[in-house]
């Protein structure tokens, strides 16, 4: 059976903080706000695979209030997730994700992001796509509160 789910992150911006999408520091003035290392690409997708496979949210499975996941890297939260779909006899087929901010530049960052959240997740860079789009200067994205992430998963389910 094939099923598909998706997620949806969003954090403000937070000085002092490192940026960290799809596990890859990037370079930025400021990081995301969070209890983990506000990955909203990796949050993102983390939920798109619980959802496809009706095992919740990453609020659900991580809290914010557990203190032992304070700092956890999000790439970390992935493998688990991962691990949550192999107990469910579940194969990750796709993943496909948008970053949604103003600043900074993704592109030259994609590549690696696309290889951690491969080897985070278990399946071929081919089979994780990362794209970024801005917010035409509207809302708080556009107005570079923060940013904000989309992904879907597809799944086969044995």
């Amino acid at each position: 059976m094939i099923r598909t789910g998706i997620g949806y992150d969003i954090h403000r911006f937070a000085k002092e903080r490192k940026l960290i999408l799809g596990g890859v520091e990037i370079p930025h003035s400021h990081g995301l706000e969070g209890h983990s290392d506000a990955d909203v690409l990796s949050h993102a997708i983390a939920d798109a695979l619980l959802g496809a496979t009706g095992a919740g949210d990453i609020g659900q499975h991580f809290p914010n209030t557990d203190e032992s996941l304070r700092g956890i890297s999000s790439l970390e939260i992935l493998k688990r997730v991962t691990k949550m779909l192999a107990e469910r006899r579940t194969r990750i087929a796709n993943i496909d994700a948008t970053i949604i901010a103003e600043a900074p530049k993704i592109a030259p960052h994609v590549s690696a992001m696309r290889q951690k959240i491969a080897d985070a997740t278990g399946v071929r860079e081919s089979n994780v796509n990362v794209k970024a789009t801005t917010n035409e200067s509207l809302g708080a994205i556009g107005r570079g509160e923060g940013m904000a992430a989309i992904a879907i998963a597809t799944v086969e389910v044995d």
